[in-house]
């Protein structure tokens, strides 16, 4: 159904309330004027031709850099050529390792007992089969470990590379060990080769039908198999609610109540746009938001547009406009005079800490607490995507985009997928292909599946203003002719980081207690960037850490922080909870109507609306 624009504006009517103390106030950022020469037709028709270029190169090489590439490979090897220590010592190390090795070989072969010359990293479950551990399959694991690790030091502690071109070396050294591992061969893996016997090879017939399969799928655009399972709407988003506003970029839900009273603020929940937002309303055990509703609160989520080639030109602040800030909007008009509890997961979560900021510094005092979930507002430490992101490869990623109007999915997949290749891309054709089975599909791995693009010039902006230049934590990052202050920010945080997170370390999140001078409560879980968020109470083998700062307190160091608060077993949900409701004011209300009709916010459709249907 669509919306009128009076929709639009009314949402914006309520007026926000001013809070706390005066924020420090930037002066405003005059940009440069722009010369004739800089508007000439003729240099943007040769810019034109490069992006051109950039682009052709880019679908033969998935969107990697050749520059980027050649500069690491370079300043590695030229490096290394320039380094007689380093050489001897490799020398040393091999001979080592290659004596470490023999002397297992010796001892086996006798029938001797002998301990493993090495042992696999923590992670690492390739070599867990029992068949491993008996020669001769285990001379092969014990030697490609060794090779590994003696790769490691190759490419490490290079007197005079820099770290990003060491850490680009190491990574392509280990994609291509991971592709020859024995664990890959079927005639050198042993669960393999038990599978080939038992089925009389049938297994090598089934993985070829689930190969032709799957490239049947991907080649007309069908989601993998299995995910039709995990339908929006039907088996995942199924908690009730309404659309109460929709713009060019959003769908705003907010969630049928659960119980007879509820809390007077209600919670606000911005998703990154890189994924579909019911990650956190997957399946009715798993969802974080009908959990929320069951706590008697009143959920509003919002639900992004999947962007196209026409959305090329929005922008970082198109989103936090018509994004965050008409959310609120909306929110205040069906809960006018109600401070809100706001929640950004991922890149939302830091889109939320600009927005939070910004209203700050306008005295805009409509947020009572902060939530984020994995969400990064320093970027000095981003994990392993760094190894994607430097001035080279972005300026050739810049040329794929302008091409295309958006960063496509599976570009975004491809690089995400070889951050943890081993058990997204190996293991699959191991237990696929070459094992004859099925990896089950799960309500988490089909929402990873239905994604989704970026704009060409949000993600450019994104890219280069936080993971290059870190506009952000220095304050030099721009809202309204004014550089943001997170420092003014004077809403209670609740911050989250997981163990194992590759998109947005721990490490990295915890840095929010630098950025900021508010009260801050910490959180450490286990899982990962996304089965970390997604952990409901009773899940087993959960564990996390919490710790509260408050402004003037000693800060210790990340590793330090850790050390000093014991794990405690089960979910952080229920401690998150009671943070909430001891943030908020107290006595339950009856539940509010569904948006605001008389205020030209009626009920538009059902949750989960229109936009999570976008392809």
């Amino acid at each position: 159904m669509p919306v009128s624009e009076t929709q639009s504006e009314t949402a914006n009517l309520a007026t926000p309330p001013s809070v706390g103390p005066a924020p420090r106030v930037s002066a405003p950022v005059t940009p440069p004027a722009q010369t004739a020469h800089d508007e000439s037709l003729g240099f943007e028709a040769f810019r034109a031709l490069d992006r051109m270029s950039e682009a052709m190169i880019g679908q033969a090489t998935g969107g990697f850099s050749p520059a980027a590439a050649m500069l690491a490979m370079s300043d590695w090897g030229l490096h290394l050529a320039a380094a007689p220590g380093k050489r001897m010592e490799l020398v040393y190390k091999a001979a080592r390792k290659g004596g470490r090795l023999a002397a297992h070989l010796l001892a086996t072969t006798a029938g001797a007992p002998m301990p493993a010359a090495i042992r696999p990293l923590p992670g690492d479950r390739r070599f867990d089969h029992e068949g491993w551990q008996a020669p001769p399959f285990s001379w092969m694991a014990q030697g490609f470990l060794l090779q590994q690790q003696w790769w490691h030091n190759v490419t490490h502690e290079v007197p005079g590379v820099t770290k990003h071109h060491t850490d680009v070396v190491s990574f392509a050294a280990r994609q291509m060990l991971d592709m020859f591992s024995p664990s890959n061969n079927p005639f050198t893996n042993p669960e393999i080769l038990g599978q080939t016997v038992r089925t009389g090879g049938m297994n090598f017939a089934l993985g070829w039908q689930n190969w032709v399969e799957d490239v049947t799928r991907q080649v007309s655009g069908q989601p993998p198999v299995g995910a039709d399972a995990f339908r929006p709407g039907a088996d995942v988003a199924v908690t009730p609610g309404k659309v109460v506003y929709r713009n060019h970029m959003i769908e705003l839900i907010q969630y049928t109540p659960a119980t007879d009273k509820v809390h007077p603020e209600p919670i606000l929940i911005v998703p990154a746009w890189i994924m579909k937002y019911y990650i956190l309303d997957l399946s009715p055990e798993n969802s974080l938001i009908r959990w929320l509703v069951a706590q008697g609160y009143t959920v509003f989520a919002i639900s992004w547009r999947n962007p196209d080639a026409e959305d090329s030109n929005l922008t970082m602040d198109d989103y936090r406009r018509q994004g965050i800030m008409a959310a609120l909007g909306a929110i205040s008009t069906v809960l006018p005079g109600q401070r809100i509890h706001a929640t950004g997961y991922c890149l939302g979560g830091t889109l939320l800490a600009i927005a939070a900021a910004a209203m700050a510094q306008a005295r805009d005092g409509r947020l009572a607490t902060v939530t984020l979930l994995a969400a990064q507002v320093d970027f000095t430490e981003p994990g392993e995507l760094a190894l994607f992101i430097d001035p080279s490869q972005l300026h050739f990623l810049q040329g794929m985009m302008w091409n295309r109007g958006y960063l496509s999915a599976d570009q975004m997949a491809g690089a995400f997928q070889l951050l943890n290749s081993n058990d997204l891309v190996w293991s699959r054709i191991v237990r696929d292909y070459l094992m004859g089975e099925r990896t089950p599909m799960i309500d988490l791995m089909a929402w990873n599946a239905d994604s989704t693009r970026m704009p060409y010039r949000m993600h450019a902006e994104y890219l280069q203003r936080l993971y290059l230049d870190n506009e952000l934590s220095t304050g030099r990052f721009v809202v309204d002719d004014r550089p943001v202050v997170l420092q003014n920010i004077r809403a209670p945080i609740f911050a989250v980081g997981t163990e194992k997170d590759h998109v947005a370390p721990w490490t990295s999140v915890y840095k929010i207690h630098q950025a900021t001078d508010t009260e801050v409560t910490f959180v450490l879980t286990s899982g990962g960037h996304n089965a970390g968020i997604v952990s409901e109470p009773g899940r087993p083998r959960r564990q996390f850490r919490i710790g509260m700062s408050r402004l003037g307190d000693d800060l210790p160091m990340a590793c330090d922080w850790q050390a000093m608060h014991e794990p405690q077993s089960g979910s952080w949900w229920p401690a998150w909870g009671d943070w909430l409701r001891a943030r908020s004011s107290g006595e339950m209300i009856p539940p509010p109507a569904m948006g605001a009709p008389k205020e030209g916010l009626p009920p538009l459709c059902d949750a989960p609306g229109t936009y999570v249907f976008q392809t």
